[in-house]
């Protein structure tokens, strides 16, 4: 299994949430503040992998020798799916999770609120996300996560990250909304739109990111992605350019 940590690269997973509109599929991205890693960007939700994202027992739709192997990794890849969930629900407050084996079911105001106070437990260190799935029956949807790229910093970067992205879509009764201490803004986007925004120097981002939304402009609709993604042959062709830039091979 990777070390957490190895030669100053951190291990780090991504989540591009995605959802359908009258107007085409739109991605849910974040702002960081003008401090800590990538200030000011416009980024994907995301953050470093911990150990207690082994966590097998929690998963649900693979196993971590096929999670490993879409990787390309010798074992615990099925970290990068609990760490995705994880942080999907710290930054988004998005549960991307079965509860006793159905799709877990937000309709309810005082359900929402527990959760929401179950988030805010575990932004603070209160709680843990494997002691909450634990507490709630709850399992990491696995199945509903596809993974989409293999990024890592380049060497001029002070604090390295080895990332994958993953796709996965906005859960039924479910809204995203930001942790204020962790970001500057939040907005649902097209992808053709954030990269308009990039282009006219309105948003910055970093080639991890537009090279993400190149490929997310060309779906239309979630299902038509996730299909895609999971077919494993929607990313364009790694050049000597992208690699300098951090991109890897996909497994």
């Amino acid at each position: 299994m990777q070390p957490l940590v190895r030669d100053n690269i951190r291990l780090a997973a991504t989540v591009m949430l995605l959802r359908d509109t009258p107007g085409g599929l739109e991605v849910y991205m974040v702002q960081r503040p003008g401090r800590g890693d990538f200030p000011d960007l416009h980024v994907f939700p995301g953050g470093k992998v911990d150990e207690d994202d082994w966590a097998p027992q929690l998963c649900f739709g693979i196993d971590d020798q096929q999670a490993s192997a879409r990787l390309g990794v010798a074992a615990g890849g099925l970290r990068y799916w609990v760490a995705v969930a994880r942080e999907c629900f710290e930054e988004c407050g998005v549960l991307i999770v079965h509860q006793n084996g159905k799709p877990l079911d937000l309709s309810q105001t005082q359900v929402r609120e527990k959760f929401a106070n179950y988030r805010q437990q575990l932004l603070v260190g209160e709680i843990s996300f494997s002691s909450l799935c634990k507490e709630e029956n709850l399992t990491v949807a696995c199945d509903r996560l596809a993974y989409f790229s293999h990024w890592i910093t380049p060497p001029v970067v002070p604090r390295r990250f080895d990332t994958r992205f993953f796709l996965a879509a906005l859960p039924d009764h479910q809204i995203a909304l930001a942790d204020t201490d962790e970001t500057a803004d939040d907005q649902w986007e097209k992808p053709s739109e954030a990269l308009a925004r990039s282009a006219t120097k309105q948003w910055q981002m970093i080639d991890p990111t537009l090279r993400s939304l190149e490929t997310l402009s060309q779906f239309s609709t979630v299902s038509q992605a996730l299909a895609e993604v999971k077919q494993g042959d929607h990313l364009m062709p790694l050049t000597p350019e992208l690699n300098r830039q951090g991109m890897q091979a996909l497994r």
